[in-house]
């Protein structure tokens, strides 16, 4: 039996390194995703909101996007693909980025908190694993946001690649380890080689993975849902309960749209708005963990609401199941289930809107025509590592081959 057991193990780590027989015709798509038109090689973001001004009133229809981060190629993007669904980015080999990120589940993962390392499958699916004290935020249009993490403390899409990767909490991994791994696999040293020629002197180097999951991340764009079709100027893609809800959505009453700004729904601050945690979990300081304002005391990343019917439970730590007890506890008044002994500084927006129950079911509707997955991408069948897709191993065969 201990000669069985150390064959298989065995077996594992040698896939766990090379890959195996497949792997290696792995072809990266030369075509930019949706959204992106191929210029001189590489992909540029394009949109009928690039065409309006920036002059708009505050949530207004027709209002300009910030600078996205776009120009990689083709390539690139698709080898950052790869790479997010890849386990062989963490320190076991049995999560990913996907794990927390589910593409299915909004690009979170459909838990109040996030499993952390340790922990296999993806989302609802989940289990073990160290017990994160945060959900996942979506990761739809992310390359607008200029904070990240639920406390903003990275500003670009690779300081936030870095952070799970490499967190013992999460991902488990560590530099030297990570670019071991991706130089000992033939098919990830061709693929890199393909995207990064410095490849052929310095072999794959963190720089380049981050980089890779940058241009992936940015690629996933969701701009196309019947909201933004009613503000290029269709005027029957809302029904009138939903044009209720956009216009309270809009109101001075309810100034929704003033910290979740259209045509993003966020407005890249931070803003503390009061809401408790779970029971039996410790208060959370958010952004007051990284300074001494008291601004930003259990302040957190206003997210987007893109896909946001996807993407239950919500708040940085799943304190509300379903957006109804979310507009409910707007409407009681943010920060009414605070300690006064939290001190907290609650945002001076929607003190108290007393919207009827009506309202707050037209808001609801409103609130779900934000959901676009037309542009979803494709989850790998065949990773270039060889492992399974984590959380999705029921696509492949266990049996594994050495090559």
């Amino acid at each position: 039996m201990k000669g069985v057991l150390k064959l298989m193990t065995f077996t594992v780590s040698m896939c766990f390194v090379v890959g195996n027989a497949n792997s290696n015709d792995i072809v990266l798509n030369d075509q930019c995703p949706p959204s992106f038109a191929q210029v001189d090689g590489r992909c540029e973001f394009r949109s009928l909101y690039q065409f309006y001004g920036d002059k708009q009133n505050m949530g207004g229809l027709r209002r300009a996007l910030p600078k996205i981060r776009d120009g990689f190629s083709p390539q690139e993007i698709d080898l950052g693909r790869h790479l997010f669904f890849d386990p062989l980015l963490s320190g076991d080999g049995q999560s990913s980025c996907a794990s927390c990120h589910h593409p299915d589940q909004g690009f979170a993962d459909g838990q109040a908190r996030s499993s952390g390392f340790g922990g296999r499958g993806a989302g609802f699916e989940r289990h073990g694993g160290v017990a994160l004290s945060r959900a996942a935020p979506s990761l739809w249009n992310v390359g607008f946001v200029s904070k990240l993490f639920w406390d903003g403390r990275a500003s670009t899409l690779e300081e936030q690649a870095e952070g799970p990767l490499f967190n013992a909490d999460e991902m488990g991994n560590n530099p030297k380890k990570l670019q071991h791994d991706l130089n000992s696999n033939i098919a990830y040293r061709r693929l890199f080689l393909q995207v990064y020629p410095n490849t052929q002197a310095l072999g794959i180097t963190t720089a380049d993975v981050v980089r890779a999951l940058t241009a992936f991340q940015s690629s996933l764009i969701s701009l196309n849902s019947r909201y933004d079709r009613y503000a290029h100027g269709d005027q029957n893609a809302l029904n009138e309960t939903e044009k209720q809800g956009h216009n309270i959505f809009r109101s001075f009453v309810a100034r929704c749209s003033q910290c979740h700004t259209p045509p993003l729904f966020t407005n890249n601050q931070i803003a503390a708005i009061g809401v408790p945690e779970p029971e039996g979990l410790a208060f959370d300081l958010g952004a007051g963990k990284l300074t001494e304002d008291p601004l930003a005391r259990a302040a957190f990343k206003v997210p987007t609401l893109r896909n946001i019917a996807n993407t239950a439970p919500y708040m940085h730590s799943g304190t509300f199941k379903d957006l109804d007890e979310v507009v409910d506890f707007y409407n009681k008044k943010r920060g009414h289930a605070l300690k006064p002994e939290q001190n907290v500084h609650v945002h001076w927006h929607i003190l108290h809107p007393d919207l009827d129950a009506q309202e707050l079911e037209a808001l609801v509707a409103f609130l779900q025509t934000l959901n676009d997955e037309t542009m979803k991408p494709a989850i790998p069948e065949r990773l270039p590592s060889g492992l399974p897709v984590a959380g999705f191993e029921s696509r492949h065969s266990n049996q594994l081959v050495v090559k």
